[in-house]
């Protein structure tokens, strides 16, 4: 019942965290992009549509990590020290996103923007895969756990 609670817990902030990664880079980020906005104006809609999310994921991110440590602690299971390091790697790029790249995005000048919008794509496009994959695979570990006890 315990490991039912933990999966069933975990798969639905894996799924959030990788829904709305891709929410972004799927329909808001292109929507900006063809919004017709001057570079001042979009940074400063980007920036307000960024400002205190860190402190929404960061949850997230803490119970993805909890939840997975626990399922391995009670299962054992090898895949999830892979479901683990997945979560860990993707923690570690939205930390340099959230306390490295934004700082510096603030105080960019205009010239430096859009390669700092295509870095941040990049870092997200990477998080978004990561999370991707520790959730896929969670995911079939707990199919086939649950498939196993029925």
């Amino acid at each position: 019942m315990v490991l039912s609670l933990l999966l069933t817990a975990h798969l639905g902030l894996a799924a959030m965290w990788c829904g709305s990664m891709g929410y972004s880079l799927l329909v808001v980020q292109p929507k900006l992009a063809r919004a017709g906005l001057g570079d001042d104006q979009l940074e400063e809609l980007l920036t307000l549509l960024a400002q205190g999310n860190r402190w929404k994921v960061v949850p997230i991110v803490t119970a993805l990590l909890a939840t997975a440590a626990a399922i391995l602690t009670l299962t054992g299971s090898a895949v999830f020290v892979a479901v683990l390091l997945l979560y860990a790697a993707a923690a570690a790029v939205f930390a340099d996103v959230s306390w490295r790249h934004w700082p510096t995005r603030v105080f960019a000048l205009p010239a430096e923007r859009p390669g700092l919008r295509r870095a941040l794509r990049l870092r997200a496009w990477t998080m978004l895969v990561l999370v991707g994959a520790a959730f896929t695979t969670a995911l079939w570990t707990a199919s086939w756990s649950w498939a196993g006890a029925s």
